[in-house]
């Protein structure tokens, strides 16, 4: 096919969109079901429903081809292990008895039987249920739900292409489960898995899929020489299928690297590549692998994950140079839409009209996508009133007084590395905020919030809607941190928190006390499950105007002679957890909000703050997916966090907090922000790092989580202090904290009670197990 055909054949997609629905219909559904307020029947009508004007959104986009199958009512990647009938045995008999409610067993636990491990997908902030598998895992079929969407989308007259998490994905993403001897490695299972997926696309063939979409994002990470084998077998044998409909290896996050030759050279009719800035050498290695010759090439040039609008006259050269590279080109968004809000028309009434011509959400990117497809294949003088409008939007950008701050540029210059370090080394400060808090051995702390009750919620709103005024409102708040600090002290807890009833959420709040960045109102992203945040977009220069923290905090120490925690998110999450500027090098960006955020922590230890927490839960998140990259982020992400706390006295101690995410590639980092005290999720990986921190010598104090705060489910006195006792053969008592694995905003108060009060009690059942107590 010459270049000319290539171009007349591109064709708009997409690889997945948002499932929540403009008013997160899905999360009021599901959790009505969970309260028994909505019945399944009710729920499925709502899912349908949602898939309908989802796929609807995309036509009229101009999307020809929409994707099927990627609709979850929790996790994906927990769809595909029902799909392959990797059900673990404990939660085997509730999966059969009601396959929805043990579905939901597994991503949420029940009293009697702890959920699935949490961790997040490659790095973005999406959370994905981990694989639990054995030497004994045995793998069954189940295409049911792939078909059925398959239909539903056909039935409404849409060309559908199903997507699956690819088998090589999905066995490098898993665990060995618990009691699996160690050392058990998920990827000898492909034998058995690749029949599964064989099956699968049987039945997607008879159900009358032209493609299927298989998407295979464990490959742009750097893989062994015996994992790109097994990519290799896997597209060997799947391709040689006879019986199955066409396939597209999707990749997308960074760049394939050594793996493109591997599908490049595999029987599959076509691959899906990420062509952004992030994995921008896809183009080279392509073109020196020699091009996909009889192929169907999809080219992610418009980004999926970021909010600002494509550049199109970029993204066509792009496309251009890849006509010669591939039998025919397609043009689509770099991964799914499910990273980004849905449409930005939402936002009018609270971002000004020039500026929302700068943003792209889900329904924004898709009609960049279809325009692109459409000059790609009939040239530019098809688009070019779009072309001409892009230009301007791009350059009004450019040239905003938002984007520059001279003086926040002047303070960033200004950095000395003595402003990042803290001047007295770590033993010296351990000793002086020993004898200033006067702390038992394993003391027992939170990560920060507590729940955000109906009461709460409706407080703000009554705020926003001028139901009642600043006063009012500031005395229901006082009320709050009252009853929160009185619990902790009733039930024994040692540094204490004010519960953070003014927040929002953790980076939200800040982000709007901050100069430089938007705050939207119907921009919900999901994090996991039902839980939906709305990251802020980052859109200039940042600094801080007045104190964000300091007066509630300072209220709530007036309340209580035990410490009060001061709660600040850190610079890296602060970026991570928003829709970041795309105009300048992360690390600036991130020493602005370092600057901003050591302005409040000096602010909080002048008021009175002894023990102050920068959570960084994103650390490990935003850790670049191949190696190379990683010195220079880590650099900069922990001089940011440094920057942010250098500047305390000795006695002030300074702790730092992570969730959800593998540890062990970033313990050096972690030692590296030179933090006093952190805390770790740790409950579901039964204290894995703390045997972690234990081989790498960290040697400061370190809280494992002893309570899974993802789960409704309570954990007994005994399970905490088993846990307890697990984490003290890693860490010595000295310097073990104990403490939840996160935040208990998402919780109710009743097992919120229940949970600290037997994770006290475990604190003194082992601290009086500890010698010489």
């Amino acid at each position: 096919m010459t270049a000319k055909s290539a171009a007349a054949a591109a064709r708009p997609t997409v690889y997945g969109v948002p499932r929540q629905g403009r008013n997160r219909e899905l999360k009021k559904a599901i959790e009505g079901y969970w309260k028994g307020r909505v019945t399944a029947e009710d729920l499925r009508r709502t899912a349908a429903e949602l898939r309908r004007t989802n796929w609807r959104l995309l036509a009229d986009a101009g999307i020809e081809e929409v994707p099927t199958g990627d609709f979850s009512y929790y996790d994906h990647v927990l769809d595909t292990s029902l799909m392959v009938g990797a059900v673990p045995e404990r939660h085997r008999s509730a999966v059969e008895a009601d396959a929805l409610d043990g579905y939901f067993a597994m991503a949420r636990g029940t009293q009697e039987v702890a959920p699935l491990e949490m961790t997040k997908w490659f790095d973005t902030n999406y959370h994905y249920l981990v694989p639990e598998l054995g030497p004994d895992t045995e793998f069954a079929a189940d295409s049911s739900k792939q078909v059925a969407e398959f239909k539903e989308a056909q039935a409404l007259g849409h060309t559908p292409r199903p997507v699956l998490v690819g088998p090589v994905t999905y066995l490098l993403l898993s665990k060995p489960a618990p009691g699996v001897a160690p050392g058990f490695d998920p990827l000898t299972l492909l034998d058995r898995l690749l029949p599964v997926y064989a099956e699968v696309l049987a039945d997607l063939r008879a159900a009358g899929a032209e493609w299927v979409q298989i998407d295979e994002p464990a490959l742009v990470q750097d893989r062994t020489a015996a994992e790109l084998n097994a990519a290799e077998r896997t597209y060997r044998e799947l391709g040689g299928l006879t019986d199955r409909p066409k396939l597209l290896v999707a990749s997308y996050f960074d760049r394939l690297g050594e793996a493109l030759p591997v599908l490049a050279k595999a029987p599959v009719e076509g691959l899906a590549l990420d062509f952004t800035e992030a994995a921008a050498a896809n183009l080279d290695d392509l073109a020196s692998a020699g091009g996909l010759a009889g192929k169907r090439l999809v080219a992610g040039v418009v980004n999926g994950r970021n909010i600002w609008i494509n550049d199109l006259g970029r993204s066509l050269s792009t496309l251009g140079t890849l006509l010669g590279l591939a039998d025919r080109v397609d043009v689509a968004a770099s991964c799914s839409l499910l990273h980004v809000p849905i449409d930005a028309t939402a936002e009018s009434d609270v971002i000004d009209a020039q500026i929302l011509r700068w943003l792209a959400f889900a329904r924004q990117k898709a009609n960049e996508v279809a325009v692109l497809a459409k000059g790609l294949a009939h040239g530019t003088d098809a688009i070019t009133a779009e072309l001409t409008a892009n230009r301007a939007d791009l350059a009004s950008r450019a040239g905003s007084a938002i984007t520059r701050d001279p003086a926040v540029r002047a303070r960033t210059e200004a950095v000395t590395d003595a402003d990042r370090r803290r001047p007295q080394p770590y033993p010296e400060r351990t000793k002086a905020q020993r004898e200033h808090l006067g702390l038992p051995l394993l003391p027992t702390t939170t990560i920060g919030s507590f729940p955000q009750t109906t009461e709460l919620r409706t407080a703000r709103a009554d705020l926003r809607k001028g139901k009642i005024d600043t006063a009012g409102y500031e005395e229901r708040i006082k009320t709050e941190i009252q009853q929160v600090l009185s619990f902790q002290e009733s039930v024994g807890i040692d540094v204490l928190v004010h519960g953070e009833p003014e927040r929002n959420d953790m980076v939200q709040y800040f982000a709007e006390q901050l100069t430089g960045y938007l705050a939207t109102q119907h921009g919900w992203v999901q994090s996991y499950g039902t839980r939906y945040v709305r990251p802020p977009i980052l859109a200039g220069d940042i600094s801080r105007p007045e104190p964000m923290t300091v007066p509630w905090t300072t209220y709530a120490q007036s309340l209580t002679s035990r410490p009060v925690k001061g709660m600040l998110t850190g610079p890296v999450t602060m970026l991570a957890w928003s829709f970041v500027r795309d105009d300048q090098p992360l690390g600036d960006t991130a020493r602005q909000v370092a600057l901003a955020l050591r302005d409040e922590v000096q602010d909080l230890e002048a008021a009175g703050t002894s023990v102050i927490q920068v959570d960084e839960p994103a650390l490990r998140e935003t850790l670049p997916l191949r190696a190379a990259g990683r010195p220079a982020y880590l650099e900069w992400a922990t001089e940011a966090f440094r920057l942010t706390t250098a500047g305390v006295r000795p006695a002030t101690q300074i702790h730092t907090h992570m969730c959800y995410a593998e540890f062990g590639d970033i313990i050096q980092a972690i030692d590296d922000i030179d933090a006093d005290v952190i805390s770790l999720e740790s409950a579901r990986s039964h204290m894995q790092v703390a045997r972690e921190l234990a081989a790498h010598g960290y040697p400061r104090e370190a809280g494992p989580g002893v309570y899974d705060i993802h789960s409704p489910r309570v954990p007994s006195a005994d399970e905490a202090a088993a846990l307890l006792r697990k984490g003290l053969e890693a860490i010595p008592a000295e310097r073990l904290w104990v403490n939840p694995d996160c935040g208990l905003k998402t919780r109710g108060w009743p097992e919120t009670r229940a949970s600290l009060e037997n994770l006290v009690a475990a604190a003194r059942t082992v601290r009086a197990e500890l010698p010489g107590s």
